[in-house]
């Protein structure tokens, strides 16, 4: 069990980095609109990749966004997955109501977290091997991802 203060953007991309790598079966993101994520990196979305690929796996990403917008228009990559494996991957721009929310989210496995206080700061916890602390925050994301939003899909609906 380990929790670790995070003040650098720096140090916050490499918390990233470590949850993604340790990610088995469940991947839930809460944020404005990823672009602090870079899940378009090459290493990130390898990683999205691989564990939406695995064999006999059950895995599954959740990505609740308060703007999906960028999600639509410069994240193809993200996009694709959505694509590949809308079986297990989903995609939710949560409700104006919401939007007065600030903190964003990365929930991993039940047992590890990415917890930032602020949108426009990197002043953020990571949390290892913490279940019962992550309980609340896996509450909260379930709250959300139950409030009437939008889905966001990779596919454009017409006629």
């Amino acid at each position: 069990m380990a929790r670790e203060l995070i003040t650098s953007w720096g140090d916050y991309q490499s918390a990233i980095d470590r949850l993604l790598s340790m990610a088995e079966r469940r991947i839930c993101i809460y944020d404005e609109d990823l672009s602090q994520l870079r899940l378009e990196s090459s290493g990130r979305h390898s990683r999205l990749k691989h564990l939406l690929r695995a064999e006999n796996s059950t895995a599954s990403i959740r990505l609740a966004v308060r703007n999906g917008e960028p999600l639509r228009r410069q994240n193809p990559l993200t996009m694709g997955l959505l694509a590949s494996f809308n079986h297990k991957i989903a995609a939710l721009e949560t409700p104006p109501g919401l939007s007065h929310l600030r903190d964003s989210m990365i929930l991993v496995d039940d047992r590890y977290g990415l917890i930032r206080f602020e949108r426009d700061l990197p002043r953020s916890k990571l949390l290892i091997d913490e279940p019962e602390e992550l309980r609340s925050y896996l509450a909260r994301f379930e709250e959300m991802w139950r409030e009437e939003g939008s889905s966001i899909s990779a596919t454009t609906l017409g006629l």
